[in-house]
């Protein structure tokens, strides 16, 4: 069975939103984690915001030293969880979820190939933790207070959900990096 593991970078104060406004720093540590991940997953799965920023982005970098993330997330199928939109035409090997989440991603994580990320989307990370559909989440932990008014992670409102701890470490920069997957 495939894994659906979500890397986020996240403030102190659990923003999760807009981490270009806060975010002032990426360490050698940061790509190493953000590499592997792209090594051990082959699909990815995105919110309506991420899809709608990122299909009028990530198509158009063609050079410079993006271009190799560039060309895994232009090519690799990408699923977009959104009530609102009508079709992910916008972005080649997009496709979107129509009907029961949770029913299209345990049908993903039944068929073949590697892990599938999931690509930003703060909002879809929490819904799919909360249906008990995420297997891992790395959680890039920024020496910031982001405030302002952001969008945190989790609402104040999210149910009491338990997490193991698998590994934490600090990275040359000050972030921690931890990783976490649902409590048995």
């Amino acid at each position: 069975m495939r894994k659906v593991v979500s890397a986020l970078f996240i403030s102190l104060d659990g923003v999760a939103q807009s981490p270009d406004k806060w975010q002032f720093e990426f360490d050698e540590e940061m790509g190493a984690v953000l590499t592997t991940a792209l090594e051990t997953t082959d699909t990815v799965l995105l919110g309506r915001v991420t899809y709608s920023e990122w299909a009028g982005y990530w198509p158009t970098v063609t050079s410079g030293e993006d271009v190799g993330f560039a060309n895994w997330i232009n090519n690799s199928p990408k699923y977009v969880a959104s009530t609102t939109l009508d079709n992910a035409d916008d972005w080649a090997n997009s496709t979107l979820i129509k009907g029961d989440l949770a029913a299209a991603v345990k049908q993903l994580k039944a068929g073949e190939g590697k892990g599938i990320s999931v690509a930003g989307s703060p909002g879809l990370v929490a819904s799919l933790l909360d249906q008990d559909l995420l297997d891992e989440l790395v959680l890039l932990i920024h020496p910031v207070i982001a405030g302002e008014g952001r969008k945190k992670l989790f609402a104040d409102d999210t149910r009491l959900k338990k997490l193991q701890l698998v590994s934490a470490r600090p990275t040359s920069s000050g972030v921690v990096i931890a990783t976490y997957r649902p409590a048995a």
